[in-house]
């Protein structure tokens, strides 16, 4: 089924919430330090974006989260999404991995406030971002 959805080999697969504005730049940051292109985009807004979370079978209507999917490996969200983006992305963003010592409940209601808040605080577009024509090849 998974060649159903054109992924790209090798590739790890981050969706986002197109509109936002802070998952816009935290993209862009993922971007900027992935050093080994690693990752690839979708806004979980999208066609493909929600083909995605229906194949691995997570329900769009309870999840505005950012999603990590590792195609035919496993995929994560909230929190564990987040440490497994910057554990990929190595350097001084493996750090991250010691906020695995506290229980997923606890950071996933961080996660959770954080999201809550994403658009008072961070505002919103009213269409996803576009990315620039040198960026788009990363972007499904």
């Amino acid at each position: 089924m998974q060649h159903s959805l054109s992924l790209p080999e090798n590739k790890k697969i981050v969706l986002f919430d197109g509109v936002c504005n802070l998952c816009n730049t935290a993209v862009q940051t993922i971007i900027q330090h992935d050093k080994k292109d690693v990752f690839r985009f979708v806004a979980l807004q999208s066609e493909m974006g929600i083909a995605i979370q229906k194949h691995i079978g997570i329900d769009t209507r309870k999840i505005d989260s950012l999603v990590f999917y590792a195609p035919g490996v496993s995929y994560s969200y909230k929190s564990e999404a987040v440490l497994d983006i910057a554990k990929e992305l190595g350097g001084i963003y493996s750090l991250a991995i010691v906020f695995k010592i506290l229980p997923t409940p606890l950071l996933n209601s961080v996660y959770d406030y954080v999201a809550k808040n994403r658009y008072k605080w961070y505002g919103q577009q009213e269409h996803c971002w576009m990315p620039t024509p040198e960026l788009k090849a990363k972007f499904l």
